[in-house]
């Protein structure tokens, strides 16, 4: 508890300097003011930060279930194929000319697409490692769809926006893609809060957890679902933002200890802490110019992910 309370009064914090920190800073007196600075925060960066930090809560708490599930560190969202599937009904919907409401639903189409692919082929005894291999195809598919889409891109615009828009950003995201995307995660993020005891028994082998009630095709349904339905509305409305799912359930363990079920929550607490303070960082670099939170997330997670690596090659050596 005590955990949960210091991550909240962080979020607070980072939520805080989403709202003012960028190019122009807006103090707390012009929050709600009727002037320039008043404007951008209700056009552009209140709905930055909720998704900011929506966005980040889903990639954490997904990210902690799947290596529960799988019971694999390494294991993240994108890991199931669904951030490359609906990113790749992004890249159609890109190359149809679509935007906006259309282009979404595109995307989540993908994710949906992915989820029931993915169920369809871990079967319903492939139990966790069927799981991971059926995502890896999809992964794997997906991404090499869409790098055949843009290699047939019709112009260099085309192929410049797909390129942008699959880095991932929250730049000039408005109210009406947080009303469109906030239902699906919040849905999927309550499915993948239902998981916790099944994981906690899943740590005791398949056989001890059938013994206590769990239906591993259920908890398959509700991660594929969950997992669906949260970062493809992640996906639809910022692009691809990786490597959150990966880092924040290692270092959530390090105070809740490995419990599945303890670290989900705070997964998702610090998942949108490091989301937050990643976009705000963006915003003060110098130049014109942002660079892309994709890009950023990427820059803080291979260190990050090199460091896994050479921790667990030590444990095992």
């Amino acid at each position: 508890m005590t955990q949960r309370i210091a991550l909240l009064a962080v979020l607070g914090l980072a939520l805080m300097a989403s709202l003012t920190a960028g190019k122009v800073w807006i103090g707390p007196a012009d929050w709600f003011a009727d002037t320039a600075g008043g404007w951008i925060m209700a056009d552009l960066r209140l709905p930055r930060a909720l998704l900011g930090a929506s966005i980040g809560a889903v990639l954490g708490l997904s990210g902690a279930v799947l290596q529960g599930y799988l019971r694999n560190p390494l294991a993240d969202p994108t890991v199931v194929g669904v951030s490359s599937s609906a990113a790749l009904g992004g890249v159609v919907a890109i190359l149809l000319g679509l935007s906006g409401v259309t282009m979404f639903a595109f995307a989540m189409a993908g994710a949906g697409f992915s989820v029931a692919l993915l169920v369809a082929l871990a079967g319903r005894s492939g139990g966790p490692l069927g799981f991971i291999l059926a995502g890896m195809v999809l992964a794997t598919v997906s991404g090499a769809l869409t790098a055949l889409l843009i290699s047939l891109a019709p112009n260099p615009f085309a192929t410049s926006e797909i390129i942008a828009w699959l880095m991932g950003a929250l730049t000039d995201r408005t109210m009406d893609d947080a009303a469109r995307a906030l239902p699906f995660m919040a849905a999927g993020g309550a499915l993948l809060l239902l998981t916790g005891r099944a994981l906690d028994a899943l740590t005791l082998g398949e056989d001890a957890a059938r013994s206590l009630g769990i239906n591993p095709d259920r908890l398959q349904w509700l991660i594929a679902l969950g997992t669906g339905l949260a970062v493809g509305a992640s996906v639809a409305v910022t692009g691809v933002v990786g490597f959150v799912g990966l880092i924040v359930p290692h270092f959530v363990r390090q105070f809740v200890g490995e419990r599945p079920s303890a670290t989900l929550i705070p997964s998702a607490l610090g998942g949108a802490i490091l989301t937050l303070v990643a976009d705000s960082l963006v915003r003060l670099i110098p130049g014109p110019g942002e660079v892309r939170l994709g890009i950023a997330m990427s820059a803080i997670g291979a260190p990050f992910f090199f460091l896994l690596l050479a921790r667990i090659r030590g444990r095992a050596a």
